[in-house]
């Protein structure tokens, strides 16, 4: 199993602050023979016009290095991996990228980051790793 991100526990205080229940940490998914860990998996009960329970994978990335573009091609490499799994083993559970909210303020609302966003269909859930709450879902 890999090691859990720097931010792994701030996002987990978040999201269960935000009604998620944290079901699989890691949530581990498999394909021909392998497998690969997620670094969250949650859910949570709708109310109103959408009941039922929602189901979400959230793959954590902390976007540390000198290259904030490299973490990006790094983050968006491991994505679409697990979405290609997850599309076989999970179809309905989305898969999130979360972010620290200095990376979303930053690269993210670039027009680079915000044609990333937009042309490869990313989910984002933006944290901020101090409050540890959930600051934005981008779908």
């Amino acid at each position: 199993m890999p090691a859990k991100n720097i931010y792994h526990d701030a996002v987990v205080r978040a999201l269960t602050a935000d009604g998620w229940t944290i079901t699989d940490d890691p949530l581990t998914i498999s394909y021909g023979g392998r497998d690969l860990f997620v670094d969250l998996g949650a859910e949570r009960t709708a109310i109103g016009a959408e009941k039922g329970e929602q189901r979400i994978a959230v793959e954590i990335q902390s976007f540390l290095s000198l290259s904030p573009i490299r973490d990006l091609e790094q983050a968006v490499g491991q994505i679409d991996i697990y979405r290609a799994v997850l599309a076989e083993s999970e179809p309905d559970r989305p898969l999130y990228l979360a972010v620290p909210r200095r990376v979303y303020e930053g690269l993210l609302t670039e027009s680079f980051g915000q044609l990333i966003i937009t042309r490869l269909k990313l989910l984002v859930l933006v944290f901020d790793e101090q409050q540890e709450e959930v600051i934005r879902w981008i779908s």
